[in-house]
């Protein structure tokens, strides 16, 4: 999807929030990482930017007063998933661990009213996801790893779902790299052309040393898709026999 596309489904989600109306289901988690992706390779002063015109910012007043009125309306379930959802996509392409906090907060209370909606359940595990790896926070992820089992009993063949478990694996401190292996393997075998699965599994191994099983995954994302944008530089990293920064 085109990133301008993207960005316009995601501030139209939010803008859908803001005036009572909201597609929950527009924007799925892999572009949701492609676009954050794209926010944090931009210049520091563009990201701290609040000016009007900001194409990714919004009015945070107007975001309270939402979150105001979801908790004066607290059993309206709708409206608790909706504007979690809207806040978790906004925040976590800002890098807000507040707003991303205040969107667990009521995407708990829809969890509440409803405990086996599952959007509800995989945006609790992302937002959790999101605050550990902002946080650097080891227990938030361990928390999403909790609700990303609650919509894997659901529906356990979920290759989005499985890499985040995986990622969150990789992602902690310390790493659980053994284990990260295995869960991107599990994803991979829902799905053989998960890009992330493949782009981080790539990388896994290369943290392990093991670069000959990372040059087959590579091998693998390339058949999968030629233009992803990691590939240049893990068939660098590789070459020159070095595991990639942790971002």
């Amino acid at each position: 999807m085109n990133s301008k596309v993207i960005t316009a489904a995601i501030l139209g989600t939010i803008a859908g929030a803001i005036g009572g109306f909201m597609l929950a289901n527009s924007l799925n988690r892999s572009e949701v990482n492609a676009l954050r992706a794209q926010s944090e390779n931009r210049p520091a002063a563009a990201q701290a930017s609040n000016r009007p015109d900001d194409p990714m910012n919004i009015n945070i007043d107007e975001i309270k007063a939402k979150v105001a009125e979801a908790d004066a309306n607290p059993s309206n379930f709708g409206f608790q998933k909706s504007l979690g959802i809207a806040l978790y996509r906004y925040g976590t392409l800002k890098r807000d661990a507040d707003i991303v906090t205040e969107a667990a907060r009521l995407l708990e209370r829809a969890h509440g009213i409803d405990s086996k909606d599952y959007d509800v359940i995989v945006g609790l595990g992302n937002s959790y996801f999101d605050l550990g790896y902002f946080r650097k926070d080891s227990a938030n992820l361990k928390r999403s790893r909790e609700y990303y089992k609650l919509a894997l009993d659901q529906r356990p063949k979920d290759a989005d779902v499985m890499a985040d478990v995986a990622l969150s694996y990789f992602l902690d401190e310390p790493a659980d790299l053994g284990r990260s292996v295995d869960e991107f393997q599990k994803a991979l075998q829902a799905n053989p052309k998960h890009e992330r699965a493949l782009t981080y599994l790539t990388q896994t191994y290369m943290r392990q040393g093991n670069f000959d099983e990372a040059g087959k995954v590579l091998e693998k994302l390339k058949s999968a898709n030629p233009k992803n944008e990691s590939v240049d530089e893990l068939s660098r990293l590789i070459a020159a026999k070095e595991a990639p920064p942790i971002k």
